[in-house]
């Protein structure tokens, strides 16, 4: 697919990992998802690890709002915010809800060590740097869903049992959404660093958070299979 619709600075960033963002944007935890032969064990056991994420996600972008440098940023980051929680996280609690799994439930349950790991990474990149490792961290997840959800939106299989899971990222709403995000974080790059980002003496920095990020997102979908 066209990278244009999330930024050239994302094409960047994943230019620059083509192994990593291959791992993990085509995982066979995903090929489960598109054929439906991904164990439902392994689906829920991700769903609940997938929400908890979430919670410390949206953390993470309420934190961009406080790293924000103009009024563009911050409504953009809180709009990331709102469609999180009030929205993706939707869909967790009603699967979940399906397969009697309440929301505090959810809520309450341990955390994966992967999750640990890709959360607390996300948020010391946020505590540790500036806007821009934050932004770092947080792409791979959105915008790789946002592929992914292109992706199996065309191709998979009919009467696969994950179909809400891929409409959710399918869905025009969060590709408008993360379509902004892209955008916002091209000018924030501009804004910070030129119009000539790759040459800067930053870039090798941001582009290893956004690697290694893209390797965690891998080993999330790795954890996920553990579940079956």
């Amino acid at each position: 697919m066209s990278d244009r619709p999330y930024g050239t600075t994302f094409a960047a960033w994943r230019s620059g990992c083509p192994e990593a963002w291959a791992t993990y944007t085509e995982h066979a935890f995903v090929q489960g998802l598109g054929d439906g032969s991904l164990p439902r064990a392994a689906f829920l056991h991700y769903l609940i690890q997938d929400y908890v994420f979430l919670v410390h996600f949206a953390r993470a972008w309420s934190l961009a709002v406080v790293k924000a440098e103009t009024l563009d940023e911050m409504k953009i980051c809180a709009a990331t915010v709102d469609a999180l929680v009030n929205h993706e996280m939707a869909l967790h609690v009603k699967t979940c809800a399906a397969e009697g799994i309440d929301e505090q439930t959810l809520f309450a349950a341990p955390e994966a060590f992967e999750n640990l790991a890709y959360t607390r990474y996300v948020m010391d990149a946020g505590l540790q740097g500036d806007f821009l490792d934050l932004m770092a961290a947080l792409a791979p997840c959105c915008f790789g869903y946002g592929e992914i959800g292109i992706r199996l939106g065309q191709s998979a299989t009919a009467d696969t049992g994950y179909r809400d899971w891929i409409e959710t990222y399918a869905d025009v709403g969060y590709q408008d959404v993360m379509g902004n995000v892209g955008q916002m974080i091209d000018r924030a790059v501009a804004r910070r660093i030129g119009e000539r980002p790759t040459t800067s003496p930053r870039w090798a920095k941001l582009q290893a958070r956004f690697t290694t990020a893209t390797q965690l997102e891998a080993a999330f979908w790795n954890m996920g299979l553990r579940g079956a």
